[in-house]
Parts: structure tokens; C-alpha cells; sequence
């Protein structure tokens, strides 16, 4: 006996294509590297990030901060809101201390409306450091959700940071 096909067995076999289908192909649902626009709207976003920074300019430098957006520092302690933040800042900003880095080596990966990046950082008080962070996209506009600032430890020169950090005194080099 053949199997009748009602109207709405065969809609929701439609359906259930087009949704999948559009699913698995489309970049918005599938995390990729990001395509040329969203890689150029995000770099103008954290390329101007840091820009403000180096120019001191407080009131740029947050509007690229998402409403509840984190800056992770260097320091164990540093895990700032974006209003902590901004109190940390205002004093240096306003004393046009800011902090100048830029990016020397950035890659970015897309899902949808959120973006994941990691980037090498040639900070001029740090030295060698890196960045990485999310951006959400809210209204067409990206915005830093997170982001996280690390320095850099070569792993043949691990053992001495770890010790210098722990207080323990270094033996002389001639000791034996």
C-alpha cells in the first residue's frame, strides 16, 4: 500500500530542509575565519582601541567597551567592569598617560554576531605582550565584550620568572 502524503507532512519536510540546509552552509551559524568586511570592521575597532589609549582619549577608548564588557590585566588582581575600568583609567587618560600597543599580528574568528581574536602586541612599557578577547556585534557595531591582556614568558626563561614571583631568593650563579 502506498503512503498518502498529507499538505502538512510534506511542508514540514520543507521546512526541516531549509532549515538545515541553511544551517550547515551558512557562515553566520558555522565559526570561521572572519571574511574580509568583518575582519576590516573588527581591526578598525581595536586598531582605533588601541589608537585611543596612545592618544589618551578616555571617552573613544570606552566607547569601544561594551556595556558589560571585562578588561582582564596583567596582574592576578585586574579583573575590571567596564565602569572599574574606565575609574582606573581616568586618572592616567587625564594625565595623558595612556598606554600605547599595537598590534603586530592579529587573527580573528567569526560565529554570528560574536567574534574571537587573539593578537601580538608591541606595547612600549610591556614589551612583547598579548591580547585576546571577544567582540559582539549589537546593532551592526562591534564592541569589545572581553578582553585580556597577558605578558609573554619564553619557556627556557619560565623557571626564573616562576621563582623571581614566588620570593624565593635566586642561588649566585657561581654557588655550588
Amino acid at each position: 500500500m502506498r503512503a498518502m502524503r498529507t499538505p502538512s507532512a510534506v511542508l514540514f519536510v520543507c521546512a526541516l530542509s531549509i532549515t538545515t540546509s541553511g544551517c550547515a552552509s551558512g557562515p553566520r551559524w558555522t565559526t570561521h575565519v572572519a571574511m574580509p568586511d568583518e575582519r576590516a570592521a573588527i581591526d578598525a575597532v581595536l586598531d582605533d582601541w588601541h589608537a585611543a589609549a596612545a592618544a589618551s582619549d578616555l571617552e573613544r577608548y570606552m566607547r569601544h567597551i561594551s556595556d558589560q564588557g571585562v578588561f582582564l590585566g596583567t596582574d592576578a588582581t585586574e579583573r575590571w567592569t567596564k565602569d572599574q575600568f574606565r575609574a582606573y583609567a581616568t586618572r592616567p587618560f587625564s594625565e595623558r598617560r595612556g598606554w600605547s600597543m599595537r598590534s603586530t599580528r592579529r587573527a580573528v574568528m567569526v560565529r554570528g554576531d560574536v567574534a574571537f581574536f587573539d593578537e601580538d602586541l608591541d606595547a612600549v612599557n610591556l614589551g612583547a605582550a598579548r591580547g585576546s578577547g571577544v567582540l559582539v556585534r549589537d546593532g551592526g557595531r562591534w564592541q569589545i565584550a572581553q578582553y585580556n591582556l597577558a605578558i609573554t614568558v619564553p619557556n627556557e626563561r619560565f623557571e626564573e620568572v616562576r621563582t623571581l614571583l614566588s620570593g624565593r631568593a635566586n642561588p649566585p650563579a657561581n654557588a655550588q
